[in-house]
């Protein structure tokens, strides 16, 4: 009985210490819709000041959307693409234009783009404020992976200031 007691009081001690030292819950920043749309319309506005019809798609830290906007004579593959790079981004937490990069044929990661959702070229970029992911911007439908980069990241740069923490 003594073994069995001491088995129980061992067994509280470390309950009690993994407890202490580990957090049972955590607190995640996120977006807010209000500036998850402002980044949305800023970008879909930069492409449109360069002659390009696109969709606009905004997803939270874990890739869940937010907002997605399409301009009039954007693609009908636009929507679904801009969400998935935004997703794609924020899964991966790296851009799509890099983790395009990282992923060509021969490369020991070649395999992830085979995954369903996963798309490998420009126009997907995390959202970031102090080291932290709060989102993710994805941009389809510009003539370049190059031109939807650069309308995500001005529409990084709306919001840029009121998400610094």
């Amino acid at each position: 009985m003594n073994t069995a007691r001491t088995f129980l009081f061992l067994a509280s001690v470390a309950s009690s210490w993994a407890s202490a030292n580990t957090a049972a819950t955590f607190e995640a920043k996120q977006l807010t819709l209000e500036s998850a749309q402002k980044a949305a319309q800023a970008a879909l506005n930069d492409c449109r000041k360069k002659g390009a019809q696109v969709a606009v798609a905004v997803v939270d830290r874990v890739g869940t959307p937010q907002v997605m906007l399409r301009d009039r004579f954007a693609g009908a593959h636009t929507p679904d693409t801009a969400v998935n790079k935004a997703w794609t981004s924020a899964s991966f937490k790296i851009s799509t234009g890099e983790l395009g990069k990282e992923t060509e044929p021969g490369k020991s990661a070649s395999g992830i783009r085979h995954l369903p959702r996963v798309i490998t070229v420009g126009g997907g970029l995390m959202i970031q404020a102090a080291g932290t992911m709060l989102g993710a911007i994805g941009v389809s439908g510009a003539p370049s992976g190059a031109m939807d980069e650069a309308c995500a990241q001005a529409g990084i740069k709306a919001v840029a200031d009121d998400i610094e923490f």
